[in-house]
């Protein structure tokens, strides 16, 4: 396993480092992300999964992508590239309010995506992946979602009516050669979730794990029981152990993070 020191920032595509047959837990300021290359012995060689994380404590958001590409990690390569050519936009975007930040990262993220370059740019590479942004400012979750990446949210109020995932987990989308973006109607989604007064739990993954053979991953209880008792990097270490274990062959990236909110969310009328 591997471990490095504490950021508030960070941007990694699989083509650098595969973590074959190796587990990754890295901390970037209080998210954890937790890598897993797959087993070597299914017939796994490489890694074409990919994450960018950044923190800013004292503007209070995390905004974080993570890629599970196929074929190569060139798309993967090319949309971290672009990502972080935007990182002084994002940053400015991310000083105003929830609202404004969120509609002006859409137009953004949009314009790009929408641009005559990037979608030549995808024309030249090899493959295509899955895209999912979240972003969390105050007490709001956000995210913008092409393919078929998770974004799950734990809190006991949810939990207690069987709601943890937030995106639509939508299959046939991507960004790369085959791009929804040339599509007549591009097929993406966006949403938005109120986080709940207490702690939050903000956990998001490419589908390595749950569909892990041998497992009950894709039923995110038998995930958040791993959090029960252990820390958050415990935990995410125990997921990616458990999935080494049952000799998973595909990728899996983790990005995990916990929020504790003071106001008190939206009840019901008495």
């Amino acid at each position: 396993m591997s471990k490095v020191v504490k950021d508030q920032e960070y941007c990694w595509v699989g083509s650098q480092e595969h973590f074959v047959d190796e587990i990754s837990i890295q901390e970037v300021s209080h998210v954890v992300v937790g890598r897993f290359g797959g087993n070597s012995s299914a017939g796994q060689y490489k890694n074409e999964d990919g994450c960018i994380v950044w923190v800013n404590e004292d503007v209070n958001y995390e905004f974080v992508v993570l890629l599970d590409a196929h074929q190569t990690a060139e798309s993967a390569e090319l949309i971290v590239s672009t990502i972080e050519s935007l990182k002084e936009d994002v940053k400015s975007i991310l000083t105003s309010s929830p609202r404004n930040s969120f509609d002006s990262l859409y137009k953004l993220l949009l314009a790009i995506f929408e641009s005559n370059p990037f979608k030549e740019a995808c024309k030249n590479v090899q493959g295509e992946t899955a895209f999912l942004c979240v972003v969390r400012k105050d007490k709001f979750l956000w995210w913008f979602s092409v393919g078929d990446c998770i974004l799950y949210l734990n809190h006991p109020e949810l939990s207690d009516l069987n709601e943890y995932q937030q995106n639509h987990r939508s299959f046939y989308e991507w960004i790369g050669k085959v791009n929804t973006f040339e599509l007549e109607v591009p097929c993406f989604s966006t949403g938005t979730k109120e986080l709940r007064q207490g702690r939050n739990h903000i956990f998001v993954t490419t589908d390595g794990l749950v569909e892990c053979p041998n497992v009950n991953f894709v039923n995110p209880n038998q995930i958040f029981d791993r959090f029960q008792e252990l820390t958050n990097e415990e935990s995410v270490l125990t997921l990616l152990n458990e999935i080494k274990g049952h000799h998973v062959r595909d990728s899996t990236t983790i990005l995990s993070w916990f929020v504790d909110i003071d106001s008190a969310g939206s009840q019901p009328s008495k």
